[in-house]
């Protein structure tokens, strides 16, 4: 199965950022990790992140054009108002789920609304970097 991962703003920072909310691993960790799992099961593995909007709106757009059959994206804070990324994902029909590292039920109330969730077929909340390896064997029916 051929997969995207995109990242949105600030997620290159982790294990920088915040430790306590988002945990002490580095991005680096986290793709090689994620690209390990792919690997092992078969798949294809894209991962990109972006601190600019346009930048990921133009990978989903590529996604369509290169057969991609499942996204996994956090979209960091433009989750809360990128009304552009909504219109981006709702316009591929492409399984797609939408990943948070932290509970954003339990944060500031700015973080409870995700624009872009309603253009997702799911979403992970709350569970580390797990919830993208989840993602992805729900992506990938595992």
């Amino acid at each position: 199965m051929k997969l995207l991962v995109l990242n949105g703003p600030n997620l290159n920072f982790l294990g920088i950022r915040e430790r306590g909310i988002y945990g002490t691993e580095n991005y680096e960790t986290l793709v090689t990790r994620l690209q390990e799992k792919a690997e092992r099961e078969g798949h294809t593995l894209t991962v990109f992140q972006s601190n600019c909007e346009g930048e990921l709106i133009d990978k989903i757009q590529e996604a369509y054009y290169d057969k991609v059959e499942g996204i996994i994206i956090n979209p960091g804070a433009f989750t809360h108002y990128s009304y552009a990324l909504h219109d981006a994902l709702a316009s591929v029909e492409i399984p797609k789920v939408e990943v948070h590292i932290s509970n954003v039920h339990k944060r500031e109330s700015f973080r409870h609304v995700s624009v872009t969730a309603p253009a997702c077929t799911g979403q992970m909340v709350g569970l580390g970097l797990r919830g993208y390896e989840l993602a992805m064997d729900f992506l990938t029916g595992k």
